[in-house]
């Protein structure tokens, strides 16, 4: 028996395909019913996954095996939780904000991670990192946008 494909609510925004992902699901059929029956949250930590490779063999190596997961049942990428390098050291010298961080559900954490990756340009990521250490220091527990 299928299953209907989960709609995103109003905190799981639709995340969208990587062009090389939406190729690579499109080849394979099962992976691609699959990924429709994902939650956005799911999906989106699987592009999330991907798109953290720093070299593009890597990447290649990723969606692949995305693709292999998804096809077998996985629904999430594995133990995944990627904190940029960026963002964990601006918790550190923010103990209130990395206090609040630690409290935060993974669903949360991906909420900030999300919108500070969303930032088209370095000093936009860098006012978001800015402004997240400043909202978890003062116990927001969500980012502005998502």
């Amino acid at each position: 028996m299928s299953k209907t494909p989960s709609k995103p609510t109003e905190d799981e925004t639709e995340p969208k395909v990587p062009p090389d992902l939406r190729k690579a699901l499109a080849a394979a059929p099962i992976a691609k019913a699959q990924w429709n029956d994902l939650t956005p949250i799911a999906r989106r930590d699987f592009i999330s996954w991907i798109d953290s490779a720093k070299q593009q063999e890597t990447r290649r190596r990723r969606i692949e095996r995305a693709c292999d997961m998804i096809a077998t049942g996985k629904r999430r990428p594995c133990c995944f939780s990627i904190v940029p390098l960026d963002l964990h050291k601006a918790l550190a010298a923010t103990p209130r904000a990395k206090a609040h961080w630690s409290g935060l559900t993974p669903t949360a954490r991906r909420d900030f991670i999300s919108w500070i990756d969303s930032a088209e340009q370095r000093d936009a990521r860098k006012g978001r990192i800015a402004e997240t250490c400043t909202m978890l220091a003062a116990g927001k527990r969500r980012p502005y946008k998502v």
